[in-house]
């Protein structure tokens, strides 16, 4: 097992209390993201599939263990989660395959 993901989220929560007792501004605001986006096209199963992606992409372990949790409340499979990941996955191989053209670029006009 690579984490006690229930644990890092209990430890995520916890964190992230502390940091709003820092500055409670900021955590609210951070919460806000959370539902001010949410205007009702989606369900919560697919938004929840869609964070999970895209933190696939951004490497968040918080955004893992809390939404991984949200997305078994909302009842999404173990095989739409898998499909939702390798949507990830490709694209972002294709993301790196198109910034390393753009970094090629930047390299070679700086050569010049």
């Amino acid at each position: 097992m690579l984490m006690d993901w229930k644990e890092f989220l209990n430890n995520t929560g916890n964190a992230f209390c502390t940091l709003g007792q820092a500055n409670n501004e900021l955590t609210q605001a951070v919460a806000d993201l959370g539902t001010k986006g949410n205007k009702g096209a989606l369900d919560a199963k697919t938004r929840e599939l869609i964070a999970l992606a895209v933190a696939a992409t951004t490497r968040c372990d918080g955004c893992i263990s809390i939404h991984a949790a949200e997305a078994v409340k909302a009842g999404a499979s173990r095989e739409e989660l898998v499909e939702a990941l390798s949507m990830s996955v490709a694209l972002n191989a294709g993301a790196a395959a198109i910034y390393s053209s753009r970094i090629l670029e930047a390299f070679d006009q700086h050569s010049k």
